[in-house]
């Protein structure tokens, strides 16, 4: 069974490492798997690229520079939700490795790379099409995250996010493109978690499709526990210490990944009777080399930026607990990460989030928005006595549930199911 993933980037984000994990865990079950990206910031051996030749280079750098710019003009100014306009593509149906595949599996696509026009044509191919959906918008009229936008149940148009909304706006423009387009496209729907796939089943453009929740997986053997005490040794942190340890720290106004919220819970935390203060630092990994950051309450490590997956796995295994404040994700892979190498995580219950952390079992799952509860959370495993059964609860549900060979399976069966569809 040949098997080619399209994506937009190689490795870029959380779309990007779910589709090179994915990859790597097909070729470990027999399938003959491979991953093909519009654009390649370096040369690599892990992905093939459409845009090889000087020309493609320079075509595909001016398709993405121009869709992320115009996307960015028409939408109001200090909103960060983002936005595609989805205006500029490329034709991908005579590469060798499209017409060879017996199965075409379609990832993260935009940034100028699968326009509506162009996605269409992948139906002329006559091959089974899978699409795993990463964000939401595929079946909205430009936006990635929601929120609490419900006009993807219609049409779109009255986009809350663009400077001229209104009945007939690009958010509904955009979504009559697609409607257009999905109705020339057959195409089976991957949701990774099961609040996607609720999304799905709610939307006007792919509410009739199939839809099947299959996760993304993770790399067990390198993201894995490893003596906490030892961790905290490596990152220079006393082994007496209560670590809280979060991820990518962007602008306190980025409404997406909460930041404010995780400081307001940070400054509850601090104040809480029991609490000591002195016994609590906290690690931030992932912040841009030259962010303002927030003041927070606690002793504070900024690691910046790693990129080696084992010292990742490191880091998270120094944590006694992960905290995560972001408010709509389908299937964060930090989460993933976190709980693969034993550390509770801490979140709200939004997205796909409540698909790994069960509730006070392998981690802390916060009512939404509410910056007391998630202090509430870090509070627990503060005082929490059972803390190595939890830590053992949180590796045991990535090897039941989000495993290489599990995904892998449910994903076999899944192309394998669908070519026994395609006529003969």
């Amino acid at each position: 069974m040949k098997v080619v993933h399209l994506n937009t980037y190689e490795g870029n984000g959380g779309a990007g490492r779910a589709c090179l994990r994915l990859n790597d865990a097909l070729n470990a079950s027999g399938a003959e798997s491979s991953v093909m990206v519009y654009f390649q910031f370096k040369e690599s051996s892990r992905t093939g690229t459409f845009s090889k030749s000087k020309f493609q280079k320079a075509r595909a750098i001016f398709n993405i520079l121009s869709e992320r710019y115009l996307s960015k003009s028409v939408v109001k100014k200090g909103l960060k939700t983002p936005f595609s306009l989805q205006w500029f593509g490329t034709s991908v149906i005579n590469h060798p490795a499209v017409k060879e595949a017996d199965i075409i599996h379609l990832h993260w696509i935009n940034h100028g790379f699968l326009s509506p026009k162009f996605l269409a044509q992948l139906d002329e191919l006559e091959k089974p099409i899978v699409w795993t959906f990463h964000d939401s918008n595929a079946f909205t009229g430009g936006c990635h995250v929601r929120y609490s936008c419900e006009n993807y149940y219609k049409e779109c148009g009255f986009c809350p996010l663009l400077k001229m909304s209104g009945k007939d706006d690009l958010s509904h423009k955009t979504w009559l493109r697609k409607k257009k387009a999905y109705s020339e496209l057959n195409c089976h729907i991957v949701a990774p978690s099961n609040w996607m796939a609720k999304s799905i089943k709610l939307s006007s453009l792919m509410g009739f499709r199939e839809v099947t929740v299959i996760p993304n997986t993770i790399e067990t053997s390198i993201f894995k526990p490893y003596v906490k005490a030892e961790a905290k040794k490596i990152l220079k942190i006393s082994p007496d210490k209560f670590v809280l340890m979060s991820g990518f720290m962007p602008s306190k106004d980025d409404k997406h990944k909460g930041t404010s919220y995780l400081i307001d819970a940070l400054n509850d935390l601090s104040t809480r009777p029991g609490i000591v203060k002195e016994n609590i630092e906290l690690i931030i990994f992932g912040n841009k080399p030259n962010a303002e950051m927030p003041q927070f309450p606690f002793k504070t490590t900024f690691l910046g930026t790693v990129h080696n997956d084992e010292h990742l796995a490191k880091c998270y295994s120094a944590a006694d607990a992960f905290i995560t404040p972001s408010l709509e994700d389908n299937l964060p892979n930090t989460v993933m990460e976190s709980l693969a190498c034993a550390t509770p995580v801490v979140a709200f219950k939004t997205g796909g989030i409540p698909d790994m952390v069960r509730h006070l079992e392998n981690g802390y799952l916060a009512e939404y928005e509410s910056s007391e509860d998630l202090a509430t959370g870090m509070e627990w495993l503060y005082h929490e006595d059972q803390g190595h059964e939890i830590q053992k609860e949180a590796r045991k549900t990535i090897l039941s549930q989000f495993s290489e060979t599990v995904i892998a399976e449910k994903h076999l069966l899944l192309y394998q199911t669908l070519l026994d569809l395609q006529p003969k």
